[in-house]
């Protein structure tokens, strides 16, 4: 396992029990909030949450507009918390480059505040296409720098006890999609937050 997704994973389970309460997880919380406003899904959609914690946002999704929510993690932990706060939701332990579901099942996909922790942004945007519908939509919600501190930063993400990989600006994320198949729709920056979305053509 590479280090990145092991510190992940470890710093991830030792966080799961507690996560809504914890300054991360309140932190993440405006995350969500933002990226629900934005997003727009029908009713009965299959939606996949990659990196999805305790099933916080699929629940929260699901509040608003009935869904099917499936949601991946890597850490254990969040993955049993999610699957008995959300007992008609299916989840996974997997990470962001082998998703475990087929090709074409997906409507949407969505990541939280986690991009930053993939560390290997290509084979969850292949991963992505693959399991995407035609015209699916991904919706990604990540931490927004302006370039200078980005530039300052991202030589010392790595050492990060958490397996943060770098921080990356909407076009680097749009950059790494295209290529798989995705089009650019919509960014919107807000302070420390920036939601992007694609869709699949």
């Amino acid at each position: 396992m590479p280090d990145f997704e092991r510190k992940s994973k470890m710093a991830y389970n030792r966080k799961a029990d507690n996560y809504t309460n914890s300054r991360e997880g309140r932190f993440t919380y405006g995350f969500q909030r933002l990226l629900l406003s934005e997003m727009k899904w029908s009713k009965c959609q299959n939606v996949l949450d990659v990196a999805c914690g305790n099933g916080s946002l699929l629940a929260a999704m699901n509040e608003m507009v009935s869904i099917n929510g499936f949601g991946i993690d890597i850490a254990e932990q969040m993955i049993e918390n999610a699957t008995k706060d959300n007992p008609s939701m299916e989840f996974h332990v997997s990470g962001c480059d082998k998703i475990p579901f087929g090709d074409e099942t997906m409507d949407v996909i969505t990541v939280c505040a986690a991009y930053h922790h993939f560390p290997d942004t290509a084979a969850f945007a292949r991963e992505s296409q693959r399991v995407l519908k035609q015209n699916g939509k991904i919706f990604i919600a990540e931490i927004y720098l302006p370039s200078l501190l980005r530039l300052i930063l991202n030589p010392f993400v790595p050492f990060s006890s958490e397996g943060d990989v770098r921080f990356y600006s909407p076009d680097m994320i749009c950059k790494t999609l295209e290529p798989f198949g995705f089009q650019r729709e919509t960014v919107k920056i807000e302070r420390h937050i920036q939601i992007v979305a694609l869709q699949k053509i």
